[in-house]
């Protein structure tokens, strides 16, 4: 028995492998030991770079709305990056899906087409012989 594995889930395969490195790397590497929190925010890390350069530095206003807890905020967070993914995955499936269907139809509209030339042919042919 023969498996032989496509163009598309080699590259989607080289895909999943860079994105466990990517997440694994830091760990292994021990990129964030320096930090009291090693892997905070870009938020987090802007508000220290600013307080550090600028102490006496005010913000301009406030959020709307402050989480009780760092955790409901991480949880919100990974709400939002949910609902993203799910608007892009169903961008990308009904895309497509119509270029699918496009395909389907042009495919039936050219077997249709075959099928109305072959019998037109052997329609005329059937004719023509009954006029001999």
């Amino acid at each position: 028995m023969s498996f032989t594995v496509s163009r598309n889930t080699k590259i989607n395969a080289l895909l999943l492998l860079v994105v466990a490195a990517l997440a694994v790397l830091p760990l292994a590497l021990g990129l964030g030991d320096h930090k009291e929190e090693p892997f905070t925010g870009a938020d987090a890390e802007a508000e220290t770079a600013i307080t550090e350069l600028q102490p006496d530095y005010e913000p301009w206003f406030s959020p709307l709305y402050e989480p009780p807890s760092g955790e409901i905020e991480s949880a919100l967070f990974a709400l939002q990056a949910a609902l993203g993914a799910g608007v892009l995955a169903y961008y990308f499936g009904v895309r497509r899906g119509r270029r699918q269907g496009e395909a389907r139809a042009l495919a039936n509209a050219s077997e249709t087409a075959v099928a109305a030339e072959t019998a037109a042919g052997s329609g005329s042919a059937a004719v023509g012989d009954k006029d001999a």
